[in-house]
């Protein structure tokens, strides 16, 4: 039973997300509805993958779900909580210290949870390189203001 979890509770954001998105105010310029296309279009493909996968979850019932039971852990219920804790202080500096340095921080914090300090090098140059692709892309390339 504890299978059929993830498919209704993505089903549900799906239908909350539709519902909020088909309130979205209309456009003033251009097409009036052109603001509601990608969020609909996003909450659609969520609702369309979340019955597929209820329902492929429904063929395969008679197979134990252990992904659910690995979720309780004690590691990953540290992981979790860790992690919902960097988004919080990311959020918090994120106005105070810029994109670049509170994302490379950030980055870097979820790295070294996940991969552990024995992959010190990597963490670092992914969280470098992935923040300094995407501060240049949105800042240079697209001529989006980041704090």
């Amino acid at each position: 039973m504890a299978k059929f979890i993830p498919p209704l509770v993505c089903l549900m954001i799906g239908i909350v997300y539709l519902i909020l998105s088909l309130h979205l105010p209309i456009s003033r310029i251009g097409d009036p509805q052109s603001p509601k296309y990608f969020p609909v279009l996003i909450s659609i493909l969520l609702i369309s993958s979340s019955i597929i996968y209820f329902f492929q979850m429904y063929r395969d019932k008679a197979v134990s779900f252990e992904a659910f039971k690995q979720l309780w852990t004690p590691l990953v219920i540290k992981r979790i909580g860790l992690t919902c804790l960097f988004i919080l202080i990311y959020t918090l500096i994120f106005e105070r210290a810029g994109f670049l340095i509170s994302t490379i921080l950030f980055l870097a914090a979820v790295m070294f949870l996940i991969n552990g300090l024995k992959h010190w090098l990597k963490n670092l140059a992914v969280a470098i390189v992935f923040s300094g692709v995407a501060w240049y892309t949105f800042s240079h390339l697209l001529d989006v203001s980041l704090p």
